[in-house]
């Protein structure tokens, strides 16, 4: 009997796709996270993700296919096209087969990798990235989270990385976490987004949904005001209706918030009160899921007096 299965069951997975927080399932018997191929390390299907490009943006989709990393984690190879230098964004998982796979495809096109930067300092962005770097001959990885550095130079807000003739600038946008930020690339008009916008569904909280909240306005004034075309997600294929998706983002957590507060109106208190009302057409397995995202609902609306 599958205990994990259903269009609801399959539409709450997805929305809390993406996020470390999603390891904590692992514990728990018969769950349907763990991509068919995660044991032997092959990929899923690559056709729409892996090689998707921009003019100066290639994504190499890393070997670990999960519910909770959709296809993978995508690792971007960001350079002008006559530098002789690029830049990696999210090396992933610590698979050298994954990681000589990105340092091949930057050679084979007469580079060489200077800088990495990190989006977030989830797991399956960062575990591989200190050993990409000594592949790439030692050099510096950039973050906002200091336990993600190698070197001096962290990331911030406005910071602009300009390695081999790019412009990259940095957008300070946590939620997903507290050190979660954002790339923009205006020659092609695309935003790299890490986990904060993925490809399919949304994602769930390992920050403050308050900031979240900020942070998808900030990126939807951005979007609009700067004629973006295009976001690079963290996880999934790219987007090319910015402004649909961030819009689509919005409304959903609007519409959770306002569900979650019809709950509390009822008479519910808890977390698990909560999702015993707004999920009660889901299997009640997946319960302990749900209450990651209640939770951070809860926190939200209490620090705003409700």
């Amino acid at each position: 009997m599958r205990l994990w299965s259903g269009r609801h069951t399959r539409a709450l997975l997805l929305r809390l796709a993406g996020t470390s927080a999603l390891r904590h399932l692992d514990q728990i018997p018969g769950h349907p996270l763990r991509h068919p191929d995660r044991r032997s390390g092959r990929m899923g299907d690559m056709s729409e993700i892996d090689g998707m490009r921009t003019d100066r943006a290639l994504c190499v989709l890393a070997p670990n296919p999960s519910m909770m990393t959709l296809d993978g984690t995508n690792t971007w190879i960001v350079a002008e096209p006559d530098a002789g230098e690029a830049v990696v964004i999210d090396p992933g998982p610590d698979d050298r087969k994954h990681l000589r796979r990105v340092l091949d495809l930057v050679a084979e096109r007469g580079r060489r990798v200077a800088l990495v930067l990190i989006t977030h300092r989830h797991p399956d962005h960062t575990e591989g990235a200190g050993t990409f770097a000594e592949l790439a001959g030692g050099v510096p990885v950039r973050a906002a989270d200091p336990a993600h550095r190698l070197g001096d130079e962290g990331l911030a807000e406005g910071d602009v990385i300009t390695t081999g003739g790019l412009e990259l600038r940095t957008l300070a946008v946590p939620g997903h976490t507290d050190d979660s930020v954002a790339f923009w690339l205006p020659a092609d008009r695309a935003i790299f987004t890490g986990d904060t916008v993925l490809g399919h569904g949304t994602t769930v909280l390992d920050g403050r949904l308050g900031d979240y909240l900020d942070s998808l306005d900030r990126l939807r004034a951005f979007a609009e005001d700067n004629a973006v075309t295009t976001l690079l997600p963290g996880h999934g294929p790219r987007i090319d209706d910015p402004l649909g998706v961030l819009d689509q983002y919005i409304a959903h957590r609007q519409e959770r918030l306002a569900q979650v507060e019809a709950a509390l109106a009822t008479g519910a208190r808890t977390a698990r009160e909560v999702v015993e009302t707004v999920y009660a057409d889901v299997d009640p397995k997946l319960w302990p899921v749900a209450e990651w995202s209640v939770q951070a609902q809860l926190d939200y609306l209490a620090e705003r007096g409700h």
